[in-house]
């Protein structure tokens, strides 16, 4: 790393990943989504053809000609920021980084070859010091994962999508490979929240950013633990019916919603993973090349078998009950979606059944 970067450290202390993998903060659905993705047909085909295709210095031009490009001299707090994430995280190559004027707030790392960090001047506007500094490690997160490359690919199939709906059928393959890569990219983000945490190193201001996000500058409103009981309302809440509409709600976003993910970055954070990380015991990058495809399958086996166990939605808990051998699927279904329980079954005579009161 340079001495700029040295330089530009903040007084307040925080520890620093030399090496560090992006495999040691990743999601396993992050990892298991990507698989998916990349078994899915016609992929393989549309990324390499994209990937020569695709305009890239064309957006850099972009960017350059009506952004703000982020340096010593133009958003000299951001730049800080983003030389620090680089160094806590030991990301050797600084991503150049614009600022885009748009009220709404977001950020993005898109690029094929070299990612290029964009925020918006809402988000910008909308964050305080420490709440940004998580944002701006949620996206060199993104770059150290090698995300950059499939959030291009999605921005412009999306648009792609668009153009060619008018044909009939013209849009059902894109749109196959468009929902597969929104799948997978609302789980890179609960991996990047996590290289926020990382690089901030303070879980109230990622809170405190996501709930901004959420419900807009008015933290004197808001309370953690009322948002954080939103996402085990909305996880634990309705019967089947209510189960297919999330599902249906999140099919075209690209981000998951807000209080799931406060909800899953403050359970890392109070997880053995994440402490040991904290104590510099993760996974180096240069032992990515040995890693075992094989592991990274029962890995995220584990967790999708962890979730369906431990979930309190109505559908996740009807595919552990039906996976744990429960019997009477009819029964499970009916009740499920009507919100009713079934009681005890009563002979054609009207008679109390043998061995019941």
């Amino acid at each position: 790393m340079t001495e700029e970067i040295h330089d530009n450290v903040p007084s307040r202390q925080r520890k620093r990943f030399p090496g560090i993998s992006s495999r040691a903060y990743e999601h396993p659905a992050d990892r298991s989504a990507l698989v998916a993705l990349r078994k899915l047909t016609g992929f393989d085909t549309v990324f390499k053809a994209l990937s020569g295709l695709l305009p890239e210095r064309s957006l850099r031009l972009l960017f350059l000609s009506d952004s703000v490009r982020v340096s010593e001299a133009q958003f000299a707090h951001l730049h800080t920021m983003l030389l620090d994430a680089c160094y806590v995280l030991d990301l050797a190559k600084v991503p150049a980084m614009y600022v885009t004027q748009d009220p709404r707030p977001n950020a993005m790392c898109i690029g094929l070859d070299e990612p290029i960090i964009v925020v918006t001047t809402g988000l910008v506007e909308l964050l305080d010091e420490e709440e940004m500094r998580a944002v701006v490690g949620h996206e060199v997160g993104h770059a150290l994962s090698g995300h950059s490359v499939y959030r291009t690919i999605l921005l412009f199939l999306t648009g792609l999508a668009l153009k060619v709906a008018w044909i009939p059928l013209g849009n059902v393959a894109i749109m196959a490979i468009v929902t597969a890569l929104r799948e997978w990219f609302r789980k890179s983000e609960l991996s990047a929240d996590r290289a926020g945490l990382l690089v901030g190193q303070d879980l109230k201001a990622s809170m405190r950013g996501l709930m901004k996000i959420a419900g807009g500058n008015h933290l004197h409103e808001m309370n953690v633990d009322a948002f954080l009981e939103q996402a085990e309302e909305y996880e634990a809440g309705g019967d089947l019916r209510d189960s297919v509409l999330k599902i249906l709600n999140v099919l075209p976003r690209t981000h998951p919603f807000t209080t799931v993910r406060a909800a899953e970055l403050k359970k890392w954070a109070e997880s053995r993973d994440h402490q040991r990380i904290m104590d510099g015991h993760y996974p180096r990058r240069d032992a990515d090349k040995d890693t075992s495809v094989a592991d990274s399958f029962r890995e995220s086996a584990s967790h999708y078998a962890d979730t369906v166990r431990t979930s309190k939605d109505p559908l996740l808990k009807l595919v552990g009950d039906l996976a744990g051998g429960a019997g009477d699927l009819g029964g499970k279904l009916r009740d499920r979606f009507t919100g009713g329980t079934a009681g005890p079954k009563t002979p054609p005579n009207g008679e109390a059944a043998e061995g019941q009161a």
